[in-house]
Order: C-alpha cells, then structure tokens, then sequence
C-alpha cells in the first residue's frame, strides 16, 4: 500500500500539488487520470521521490518514506519498477542488456542467474526470441514490452506507469493495458498509472483518481465513473470520448 497525505508542492509560485491525499491499494491497478498539466505526473514523480514535496508525507506501508536519507530511500527503491512514457530504453543496450540492467545495479547475482531472470520476465510479457535486438530493430509495443520486462526484473511490490499507452495504436495499446493488469494480480504490486487514455481507464480502472489543477476532484472505480456528479470529471470524460470519435471519423 502507498499513502499520501496532504501533500502540497508548488513551482515558481504556482501550487501544482494542493492538499492531495490518496490511497493507493495492492493488487489493483490504480489509476491518476487529468489533463495535460493538471498534477497527475507531479504526483507521481512526488511519490517516487523524484520532487521534494513542501509538506505532507508519503508511506509505503509502515515507512514515512518522504523522511528517509538517501540510503533508506534506495532501500525502498529497489522494490520499485518504473515504466516511462517513452519506454526509456538504453538504445545501445541490447533487448536482454535493457532488462538485465537493474539487476546489474541492485543485485550480486551471477551472470547466470540475471540471464535465467531476464528470459523468464521476457517471456513474462510475451517476448521471444529477441535477446540480441535493439531497441531501434523493435516495434512501438515490443518497447513497452522490454520495459515491462525490465521494470518487474528485480520482482517488485510496486509498479509506476507513466502514460504506458503513448505513441500505441489502440490494439496495441489494449494489450499493454490487460499485460499491467494481469502482472498486477500476479504479483499483488501496488501498481499506479498516470493516463488520460479513457480506454485504459474503462478497461483496467479499479481504482481511479481524478485530479485537476493540482486537486482530488474525484475517487472511485471505472463502474462509477460515467454515473459521477462531478462536472469538471464528466466534461473530461466527454472530450476524452469526443476526440476518440473524431479521430475515428478522420482514419
């Protein structure tokens, strides 16, 4: 489980964080959704650390994890798989290099067994006979496989998503979506995705928070979402389905 609670953050004077507090549960896909610039990525790239928040605090189960020294906080970093927008991948590294790189970093594994650990997350994701490609020599969604595989090689408790649907076409993007569920269960992470996609959110949304301008508007699940009284949530939804369908019209 990760808490936040009221965490406040400002940039140059502008309060892009404001008294956000949000439960993120294990074994569920839990969901940040909002505009461009409306805090959804702030607060993810807060809970990971990778902001100083001005106050509040943030846990990962019984650890304030926001108090922490440097030390303590790669402690719990290494329970954590991140999967970024852009996949990420080291274009000079091969396929099984990508996903053998944490374990380089994190473990005294010997070579034999980070080999056996990044074939068995390659095949996790349905990724085969692949191990000497580079990232160039793949497909949009073969990337964001290899990062999958790559963000669940060290095995961990939580999982961050950062707009893992990006740059996808919306078959691809569907697959990406029921791979993060499924691991999810699996391995009972506590897994948080960043997205403005509605199609992720209807499909793996089960616990889903909206955030506007810095702020929780709404909580709840994908079953409750399209019956929400929250206006500036369904105004979202509304342009979210509107473009899908001029989209559609255009191809």
């Amino acid at each position: 489980m990760i808490k936040a609670q009221n965490i406040d953050l400002s940039f140059n004077g502008k309060k892009v964080l404001d008294n956000v507090s949000v439960t993120f549960e294990p074994g569920k896909t839990n969901l940040i959704i909002g505009r461009s610039g409306s805090g959804k990525t702030v607060l993810l790239k807060s809970i990971v650390g990778l902001h100083n928040i001005e106050s509040g605090e943030i846990w990962f189960e019984d650890i304030l994890f926001n108090k922490l020294d440097f030390a303590g906080k790669t402690e719990i970093r290494k329970k954590m798989g991140m999967l970024f927008q852009g996949s990420a991948l080291f274009d000079s590294l091969t396929t099984e290099q990508n996903v053998r790189f944490p374990l380089d970093m994190f473990t005294g594994m010997s070579l034999e067994e980070k080999t056996e650990r990044v074939n068995f997350c390659l095949n996790r994701v349905n990724i085969t006979n692949s191990n000497k490609l580079y990232p160039a020599e793949l497909s949009g969604g073969m990337k964001k496989r290899v990062a999958i595989a790559r963000a669940i090689a060290l095995n961990p408790k939580y999982l961050f998503c950062d707009e893992p649907n990006s740059g996808l076409d919306p078959l691809t993007a569907i697959l990406i979506d029921e791979l993060i569920r499924e691991i999810t269960e699996e391995y009972q992470m506590t897994t948080v995705v960043n997205t403005h996609d509605m199609n992720s959110v209807m499909e793996i949304g089960e616990k889903i928070v909206f955030i506007n301008e810095g702020i929780i508007c709404w909580e709840g699940s994908k079953n409750e979402i399209l019956n929400s009284d929250c206006k500036i949530l369904n105004d979202f939804v509304f342009a979210n389905s509107l473009a899908k369908q001029l989209r559609k019209s255009h191809e």
